[in-house]
């Protein structure tokens, strides 16, 4: 498998969900022009709004939901694959309608804007934190997901988790069971937790695994209460950082090489040497 290049798209998204489109637009048309064959968007790519969650989860309950169209048509035009960062549902996987609560999902749209996968996030934010907002409870408005979801790419096997997922390394491991080769990680950090953890986490998760981990993120102010943490970057399997975006609206671009992740696993086989 030859070397693809790859975008995480760095946003700052707001309540303005047309703005947000406008500014996904751009980014990954971006991307495209720099040779991107896969684009990775943001958590809450399209819709920062807690309140209206619900709302915009209803609208998207099949792939005719503006967003959800949005990605597709994007993908389309581009002729570029998409992973939607993610985006509120108000039905589970099997189209069973939620009455009162919406799932984050990670839908990945193919080349010819075909969805080919949907990862909903499992762990969700319930924290004190301590910057304006002060308290976070994603449970409130979101149900959990259940299932962990990979697929075959052009750059490889990919494994699909959102944000709060970083924090729990057996859901990687798991991943790792799959075959994967890269994982995509949409997120929203907060800056507070972000300046503590996300370097750490993120390189961590590569090294233990030894994959290329691909981490979008929000990166500035979103609201006046809520600023987000950025440092989008792109790991390889050694635990590199070989590209970041610190903050603002951007795009940072890699070339993932399956020929490297299999040296790095062939040079230090740790997935033999497990012994619990």
């Amino acid at each position: 498998m030859s070397n693809t290049m790859v975008a995480a798209i760095q946003m700052v998204s707001t309540h303005d969900v047309d703005d947000n489109l406008r500014q996904a637009s751009l980014l990954l048309g971006q991307a495209a022009r720099q040779g991107a064959r896969i684009a990775v968007l943001p958590e809450n790519f399209a819709v920062l709004d807690t309140a209206r969650m619900p709302i915009h989860g209803r609208r998207e309950l099949t792939p005719d939901g503006p967003i959800r169209s949005f990605l597709a048509a994007q993908a389309r035009k581009y002729g570029m694959w998409i992973v939607g960062g993610s985006l509120p549902t108000a039905a589970r996987p099997d189209g069973q309608a939620l009455s009162d609560r919406v799932r984050a999902s990670c839908i990945v749209v193919d080349d010819q804007g075909a969805e080919v996968a949907r990862y909903d996030k499992i762990h969700l934010f319930d924290a004190m934190v301590e910057d304006s907002q002060g308290q976070y409870r994603e449970s409130d408005t979101f149900e959990p997901g259940n299932s962990l979801v990979s697929l075959d790419t052009p750059a490889g096997r990919l494994g699909l988790a959102i944000c709060y997922d970083l924090r729990f390394p057996e859901l990687f491991r798991q991943l790792r069971e799959q075959q994967v080769e890269w994982v995509t990680l949409p997120s929203a950090f907060t800056w507070h937790t972000g300046d503590a953890h996300w370097h750490p986490l993120i390189r961590a998760r590569a090294i233990e695994n030894q994959v290329w981990m691909v981490a979008p993120g929000q990166g500035g102010q979103n609201s006046e209460r809520r600023r987000t943490y950025g440092h989008s970057m792109i790991v390889d399997p050694w635990g590199k950082v070989v590209k970041e975006l610190a903050e603002g609206a951007g795009v940072v671009m890699a070339e993932l090489n399956p020929q490297y992740s299999q040296e790095v696993r062939q040079r230090m086989p740790v997935w033999e040497h497990r012994r619990l």
